[in-house]
């Protein structure tokens, strides 16, 4: 198998830096998109040091497989579901330190959403509100693979809220899951086995909050080229109001043999 992949940042229309940060590691078919909080610029330093950290993690345990892993394995899952998870909780433990010892940076985390792709799966890894979608292209539809860590989700779980309460609620960006909170995170894990032509949409709530998964959908139904995609998926979170950073990855799966490009845009 190998992937087509672009991905892109961008500052949105309202704020005046960028706290998200993603990481394209083609060599390992591992892709991130972190969203930073805490602001002053902690929010981008705790964003950089998540993406950082996973694709390290991944080229050092490709390059000797006997090196030993700052957690145990989870016997529940498989080696690729635990490599993933433990790359995630790695990057937990860095924020969580840095931020112990800069009282600047106190209180400062970040969502994650990262996909790791190994023979004929997609291991789906996420904390936070950040998120994955799948379109699937034989079926041409749009479907979401993670669910938010967010205090809005879980008032929809336990209350079953209308969507007039959804559009109401007075506290949508509130997260109930992020790294940096503490020395600990529980990491979500899915396996999904693709088919051909699937896409993977790893975003953060930059781009899901401005526009909806019908919008989304229809941009990846007509725009077969991904760089042109991902730059549509922006502007049209920045045409919706753009209220702040906007990250996007797509990544196209095929199972041919070839070799997985990358294209930061």
């Amino acid at each position: 198998m190998y992937l087509e992949v672009a991905g892109k940042t961008d500052v949105g229309r309202k704020r005046d830096h960028n706290e998200d940060n993603f990481i394209l590691v083609p060599e390992e078919n591992v892709f991130c998109v972190a969203d930073g909080m805490g602001g002053h610029s902690s929010g981008e330093v705790a964003s950089q040091i998540a993406v950082t950290e996973i694709a390290e993690f991944f080229r050092m345990t490709s390059e000797d497989d006997e090196v030993t892993w700052p957690f145990k394995m989870d016997r529940e899952r498989s080696y690729d579901e635990n490599r993933i998870s433990v790359a995630i909780k790695l990057a937990n433990v860095r924020i969580f330190e840095t931020s112990q010892r800069d009282s600047r940076k106190r209180g400062m985390g970040t969502t994650v959403v990262a996909i790791y792709c190994k023979d004929e799966y997609v291991f789906v890894a996420h904390v936070g509100d950040s998120r994955v979608y799948r379109y699937i292209a034989a079926e041409r539809r749009l479907e979401q693979i993670t669910e938010d860590h967010s205090l809005l989700n879980d008032y929809i779980r336990a209350r079953k809220l209308s969507p007039e309460e959804i559009a109401n609620f007075p506290h949508k960006n509130v997260i109930v899951r992020a790294l940096g909170m503490k020395d600990n995170v529980v990491v979500d894990v899915a396996r999904v086995s693709p088919a051909e032509n699937d896409v993977f949409l790893l975003c953060s709530d930059g781009l899901s909050g401005m526009i909806n998964d019908a919008q989304m959908q229809e941009i990846l139904r007509t725009e077969p080229d991904l760089a042109r995609a991902t730059e549509k998926m922006i502007a049209g979170a920045n045409a919706a109001g753009g209220v702040d950073n906007v990250t996007c990855i797509l990544a196209r799966w095929h199972e041919a043999e070839g070799e997985t490009t990358a294209q930061t845009l």
